[in-house]
């Protein structure tokens, strides 16, 4: 199992911010994070929208993190790009399990579980431990 290829680029792109001292143009993240110029510009848009990236116009434009990398976590990250992490589409509050034979699903507890156990975990890593 593995996140989606955008959340591996988003978090290679705020890491990149993190390590930067400086203003960067889309195309010198792209560059830096070998992640093409059209994809970039599209997680940029989504981490902008988050307020995890904040993004200037013009000549000397460019983007730079909109808060501390301290303040900054892996979930958060990954969520701008994906949405909510779920283990499993089952522990949804809307979702319905379509199996007519199963009265109290028995993995729904497990998943929440899990589910639990990852996003906890990826708030505890913020992007200053990653520099």
């Amino acid at each position: 199992m593995h996140i989606n290829l955008e959340s591996d680029y988003a978090v290679r792109i705020v890491h990149c911010l993190a390590l930067s001292s400086a203003r960067l143009d889309a195309q010198s993240i792209a560059e830096r994070t070998c992640v093409s110029l059209r994809f970039t510009l599209k997680i940029m848009r989504k981490l902008v929208a988050a307020g995890i990236v904040r993004s200037y116009k013009g000549a000397r434009g460019g983007y730079v993190l909109a808060r501390a990398p301290g303040e900054i976590t892996l979930r958060q990250v990954i969520e701008a790009v994906e949405g909510p992490y779920r283990f499993s589409r089952c522990v949804d509050g809307d979702y319905a399990c379509n199996c007519s034979t199963m009265t109290d699903c028995p993995f729904r507890s497990v998943f929440d579980v899990v589910t639990r156990l990852v996003t906890d975990k990826l708030d505890t890593v913020t992007f200053d431990r990653l520099t």
